[in-house]
């Protein structure tokens, strides 16, 4: 498997005109545009910084991931992304290797980039979502 870099850091928010004040306002960051993606019940937005992102992830359900995640966490970090070369050779290296997969097979994600999510539990209790950009 090849990592590229960090893809984006995922924020999950009540509120992406909330927390636009801050990552716009208050830092300057380029707000590049939103999207909603109704397989995954969120609408993101993306502020370019360097060769990496932010994501903020507004749940568009309240049974949505990133609300159930606001529900039990709190507004904060939900993930890391980190761009691969080639992610189904990344994700069957990693089932091989014995990391529990949420996705077993790429989806299609935010900017139509293909994704997969690795379960915490075999990550150190971090949500790490492998991206791949074509």
């Amino acid at each position: 498997m090849k990592i590229l870099k960090i893809d984006h850091l995922g924020i999950a928010v009540n509120s992406i005109d909330e927390g636009k004040k801050f990552w716009v306002d208050i830092l300057g960051l380029h707000f590049e545009g939103a999207e909603t993606v109704e397989e995954q019940k969120v609408t993101t937005a993306f502020f370019p910084v360097g060769e990496s992102e932010v994501e903020l992830l507004q749940s568009t359900s309240p049974d949505g991931p990133v609300a159930k995640y606001i529900e039990k966490k709190g507004e904060g970090m939900q993930h890391i992304a980190f761009r691969v070369e080639n992610i189904e050779e990344a994700l069957k290296e990693l089932k091989e290797k014995g990391v529990k997969l949420i996705d077993e097979a790429p989806r299609i994600g935010a900017g139509g980039a293909k994704i997969a999510f690795l379960h915490p539990k075999s990550t150190g209790g971090i949500l790490v979502e492998l991206c791949q950009r074509d």
